[in-house]
């Protein structure tokens, strides 16, 4: 069976050679259980010789074998190919941010505003059902700008100096027409609960190359739970091992209950530990089949190994005051973004795999009303330290290995809502895409003349997720994981690499 080849058919197996301390999908079998399982299967052996391995491709297993301790999950693996960036970091803005009022500027709109959507252009459905409420004009005031003249609003001043750094991608749909399907698709690929996250499967297929630190991080930037909650940063079916970890974003000390109380003491801690350990891998040996159980123990080895790095890397007060403004950390309404900003790069530059950030955390960009208090308070809190985090990140030689995505699930509508909103709009929309191989200084697919829908190079949420992979030297037709007998993928069997990004 190869690396990849863990799934749940192994829980219908009873007989099992008893490993302590390992899960259950890593366990030896007997000679007893192996003939049991594979003698069915001797003519597909043949088989598979004669149609070939080209037929289906090198196997994860052989493209992927482990460089380190093949007994752990997390262990660093070799990609498919050779990769254009090796770390992530995920700005989620989520809510929604407005691409007409951002980066899609709209002449037709503003001349055409009070008026209902020609029919034309047809009419956007929405959750509330066939809007026919007027276009809501644009009040931005727009530049071209950087050497290659991209379309920026005077909301996003700070964005105006990485122009020539980021491929704006105008052309992205998705299917949530509400924030749980939106947000949901946006981490998952499916608009459904219940699916692995993009940094889940990034960590399952890489690994990490930091064992003392967490693989996968979320930060957010309020005290809220964040729409769907933890299910945004979880493993889905896949062992609970690569779920993302949950800092502190607004806190000084992101990682609660880091260090050993003083009076506990080390020897005591130790003693603890040790009796922990041993109460957790009896106990697994009777419940094999709880992957859970499994990620908590290695939590437990992980949280004493943090313990001797982690302070290190989430400390900022070695960070210059220059490095500190950089971030916008010296002002109040740009502080706790800066923060969450700077951690990122710290963490990436330790060898964290993925790190995610949410802006305006509890749907905050979620603007159905008051589009420009709303959107001129949250762009404040977030153009300066976003933008320091690229210019930090290519200062320091990290940018050409780290993708920085920016973005939410999905943009608002040219028509308006409640007078001075706009409403949800999957059907086109704006991200981009910086470092990692990413050729910046570019507009890539474009939206109708009133920003409804994505026209030309449509960019669904499978191929933006299936390019995110490819850059990282992962295939996402060949990253799978056998669950309930059937193979499954990051993109839901779907999307296409789009190759113009790093290409340009």
């Amino acid at each position: 069976m190869s690396w990849h080849g863990r799934d749940a058919r192994d829980t219908s197996m009873n007989n099992r050679t008893s490993i302590p301390g390992l899960p259950h999908h890593q366990r030896a079998r007997s000679r007893r259980e192996f003939l049991a399982r594979a003698g069915g299967g001797f003519g597909a052996v043949a088989a598979s010789a004669m149609l070939g391995q080209g037929a289906l491709g090198d196997t994860l297993s052989k493209l992927q074998a482990p460089v380190a301790d093949p007994l752990n999950p997390l262990t660093a693996k070799r990609p498919h190919y050779a990769p254009t960036a090796k770390n992530v970091i995920f700005v989620f803005l989520e809510g929604g941010p407005s691409h007409l009022d951002l980066f899609d500027p709209k002449p037709l709109l503003n001349k055409l505003a009070g008026k209902p959507m020609p029919d034309s252009f047809g009419t956007l459905i929405t959750a509330m059902g066939e809007s026919r409420s007027p276009l809501l004009a644009c009040k931005r005031t727009w530049k071209r700008c950087g050497q290659s003249g991209l379309w920026m609003s005077d909301w996003i001043p700070n964005h105006h100096e990485i122009a020539d750094d980021i491929a704006v991608l105008r052309s992205c749909v998705s299917d949530g027409l509400n924030h749980s399907g939106g947000v949901s698709q946006m981490n998952t690929g499916s608009i459904l609960a219940g699916r692995p996250s993009l940094g889940a499967w990034v960590t399952y297929g890489l690994g990490t190359e930091n064992q003392n630190m967490p693989a996968f991080c979320v930060m957010t930037d309020a005290n809220q739970q964040v729409t769907n909650g933890p299910r945004n940063w979880g493993a889905g079916f896949m062992p609970a091992v690569y779920q993302g970890t949950k800092l502190n974003g607004e806190s000084p000390s992101p990682i609660s209950n880091l260090m050993t109380p003083a009076s506990v003491g080390e020897d005591r801690q130790h003693s603890k530990l040790a009796l922990l350990e041993t109460l957790n891998q009896a106990h697994e040996q009777s419940h094999p089949d709880l992957s859970e159980l499994d990620a908590r123990i290695r939590s437990y080895e992980l949280a004493f190994r943090m313990q001797a790095q982690a302070p290190e890397a989430v400390d900022l007060t070695h960070e210059t005051d220059a490095t500190k403004a950089l971030y916008g950390m010296d002002q109040k309404q740009t502080a706790t973004m800066g923060r969450m900003c700077l951690l990122a790069r710290r963490m990436v530059e330790r060898g964290v795999r993925f790190v995610q950030l949410y802006s305006g955390a509890g749907s905050k960009w979620d603007a159905h009303a008051k589009i420009e208090k709303n959107h001129t308070e949250l762009c404040a809190q977030m153009d300066q330290p976003v933008v320091g985090l690229i210019k930090d990140l290519k200062s320091r030689g990290l940018l050409d290995e780290t993708l920085v995505i920016w973005g939410g699930e999905f943009g608002r509508t040219p028509m308006s809502e409640k007078g001075d909103g706009r409403d949800h709009n999957p059907t086109g929309f704006t991200m981009w895409m910086a470092g990692g191989g990413v050729k910046g200084g570019r507009t890539i697919g474009a939206t109708d003349d009133l920003g409804l829908r994505a026209v030309e190079d449509r960019l669904h949420v499978h191929d933006i997720h299936a390019t995110v992979l490819h850059m990282l030297g992962l295939d996402h037709t060949k990253l799978t994981y056998f669950h309930k007998g059937r193979p499954e993928r990051a993109t839901v069997n779907e999307g296409e690499i789009y190759r113009r990004i790093t290409l340009g």
